[in-house]
C-alpha cells in the first residue's frame, strides 16, 4: 500500500512538471504566415455554414478546386478565437502540447518511472516541439499519432485488447483536421502487421510472430483506419492527396519547412542528437531490439531526414518504446526536491515572460500599407508569397499565398521566376497584366521595379513597397 502511494506521488509530481513545462513552452508560440488564411477560411465557413472546396481568396485561381484538407481545424480555430479572443493561440498550443505529453506519459508511466533521470532527459527532448508551436493542425496530428501508437502497442502486448475500436474515430478526426498527414493512420498499423507476420532474427534485431488472433486484429486495425478516410468533403481523392503533396518537387524545394535536414545548420542539431541517442540506447542495450521498434525508428528517421517538419514524429514514435531498452534504477533521494525545483522554475519563467506573450497577431504589413491597398482596390495584385495570408486576413484578393499545393498547379512556378528575376520574368509580368505590386522593400525585385519607368512607387515604409503599373 505504501509503495503504491509512493508511486502515485511521483506520478502526480511528474505530471505537474509536464504541465509547468507546457506553460513555459508558451513563450515559444508564434504566429506563422499560414495562420491568417486558416483563420479567415474558418470565419467564412462558420458564417456561411458551408465547407470550402474551391478558392475564394485569390483573384487568379478564384473558383478553382482547393484541397481544403484542414477545413475542420480551421472551423475549430475560428471558434476558439470567438471564445477566447486573441489569446486563443495560446489556449490551442498549451492544450494540445499537454495532450501530447500526457498521451505519452500516462500509458507508459510504470516504465517511465523505473528510471526517472532518463525519463526527465527524454521529456527534455520534447522541446523539439517548441519549433512547431503555432496555430496549425500539426499539433493535433502529433496527439493523434501518439494515441494511435498507444492503441497499437497495447494490442502488441495484449492480444485481447479492445482499444482498437477507437481507431475509426481517430481516423475520422484526422482526415478532416489534417488530411495531408492522414495516411499515417493506416501506415502505422501496416508497419505493425509487417513486424509480426513471420519470425525474424538479424544480429540484435528480433521479430516475434504474432498469434493468429493478434494478426487478425492488426489487419482489422488497418481497415478500421482506412475506411473512415473516405468520409471527408473530398471523398476518395483525399486518399491520394498526401502522396501527391509529398511528390510535389516544386513545393518541396522552395518551402523552408519542407527542406531536408542539414548538418551544416546548427539549428538542425537537436534533431540529429535525438536520433543518435535513440540509436545508442537501442544498440547498447542488453535486450534484443524488437523489430517493430526498429521499423518505426527507420520510418521516422526517413521522414525526418526528408523534411524538417517530420522530426517530431521520430520523438513520438519512439516515446512508446524507448524505455523498453533502459535499465531500471532506484529512485534517488532528492527526486521530489528536483521535481519541485523544476515546477517552480518553469512556472516562474512563464510568469516572468507572461507580459511578453503576444495577445494579437504581429502585423506583417503595416496598417497604413493595408489602407493604401484598400483605397487603390487592386484587381490584379502581385504580392510577395509570405504576405498572402495576411492580405487574405484583411480581405484583399491575392495572386499567391501559403497554399502552395493549390498554386503549384497554376502559377507558383511563374511567381518564383518573377520573384527571382529568372529568365523570361519580364514576359511573365506582361502575361498576368498586374495592376499593383506589393513586395519587401529590401529585395532585388523591388530594386528592379524602382529603376523601371513602367512602375510608379505609391507607398514605401521600412518593410514593404507598393508599385502601381502604368
Amino acid at each position: 500500500m505504501m509503495e503504491k502511494l509512493k508511486k502515485n506521488k511521483y506520478i502526480i509530481l511528474f505530471s505537474l512538471v509536464l504541465i509547468s513545462l507546457c506553460l513555459f513552452s508558451m513563450r515559444f508560440v508564434f504566429y506563422e504566415c499560414d495562420y491568417f488564411w486558416h483563420i479567415k477560411a474558418g470565419e467564412y465557413m462558420v458564417n456561411n455554414n458551408t465547407i470550402l472546396t474551391h478558392d475564394i481568396f485569390s483573384w487568379f485561381v478564384n473558383g478553382k478546386y482547393w484541397f481544403s484538407h484542414e477545413w475542420l481545424f480551421e472551423i475549430f480555430l475560428y471558434n476558439l478565437l470567438k471564445i477566447f479572443g486573441n489569446f486563443h493561440i495560446y489556449i490551442y498550443c498549451f492544450l494540445f502540447f499537454m495532450i501530447l505529453l500526457f498521451s505519452i506519459f500516462i500509458p507508459n508511466r510504470k516504465e517511465y518511472l523505473k528510471n526517472i533521470p532518463f525519463c526527465m532527459l527524454w521529456f527534455a527532448f520534447s522541446a523539439i516541439i517548441f519549433f512547431f508551436l503555432q496555430a496549425r493542425p500539426h499539433l493535433i496530428t502529433y496527439c493523434l499519432i501518439s494515441i494511435l501508437l498507444y492503441i497499437l502497442f497495447d494490442l502488441y502486448k495484449n492480444e485481447n485488447s479492445l482499444k482498437i475500436y477507437f481507431i475509426p474515430i481517430i481516423s475520422l478526426i484526422w482526415v478532416n483536421m489534417h488530411g495531408g498527414s492522414s495516411s499515417l493512420v493506416y501506415i502505422l498499423p501496416l508497419i505493425f502487421i509487417i513486424s509480426g507476420i513471420i519470425p525474424f532474427k538479424f544480429s540484435k534485431i528480433e521479430g516475434v510472430k504474432y498469434s493468429k488472433k493478434q494478426l487478425i486484429k492488426f489487419i482489422a486495425c488497418f481497415f478500421l483506419a482506412f475506411i473512415p478516410l473516405f468520409i471527408n468533403p473530398h471523398g476518395y481523392k483525399m486518399i491520394l492527396y498526401p502522396y501527391e503533396n509529398m511528390g510535389n518537387s516544386l513545393m518541396l524545394s522552395n518551402i523552408s519547412e519542407w527542406q531536408c535536414s542539414d548538418l551544416n545548420l546548427l539549428v538542425d542539431y537537436p534533431f540529429f542528437i535525438l536520433a543518435f541517442i535513440i540509436f545508442i540506447f537501442m544498440f547498447l542495450s542488453k535486450k534484443k531490439i524488437r523489430l517493430i521498434d526498429f521499423l518505426l525508428f527507420l520510418f521516422g528517421l526517413y521522414l525526418g531526414l526528408k523534411s524538417l517538419r517530420f522530426w517530431p514524429f521520430v520523438y513520438i514514435f519512439m516515446s512508446h518504446s524507448i524505455f523498453y531498452y533502459i535499465k531500471d534504477r532506484k529512485i534517488d533521494r532528492g527526486t521530489c526536491l528536483v521535481f519541485g525545483v523544476l515546477i517552480c522554475t518553469f512556472i516562474s519563467l512563464f510568469i516572468f515572460n507572461i507580459s511578453n506573450l503576444r495577445t494579437s497577431p504581429k502585423k506583417i504589413i503595416s496598417d497604413k500599407a493595408i489602407s493604401v491597398l484598400r483605397k487603390e482596390n487592386p484587381k490584379r495584385l502581385l504580392n510577395y508569397y509570405d504576405y498572402g495570408g495576411y492580405l487574405i486576413y484583411n480581405d484583399i484578393l491575392v495572386f499567391i499565398d501559403g497554399r502552395a499545393d493549390l498554386y503549384s498547379l497554376y502559377n507558383y512556378e511563374d511567381y518564383l521566376d518573377i520573384d527571382n528575376l529568372s529568365y523570361g520574368y519580364d514576359k511573365l509580368l506582361k502575361k498576368y497584366k498586374f495592376d499593383y505590386i506589393l513586395m519587401p522593400k529590401k529585395s532585388g525585385f523591388s530594386t528592379y521595379l524602382n529603376d523601371s519607368s513602367e512602375y510608379d512607387l505609391i507607398y514605401s515604409d521600412k518593410k514593404v513597397v507598393i508599385f502601381k503599373v502604368k
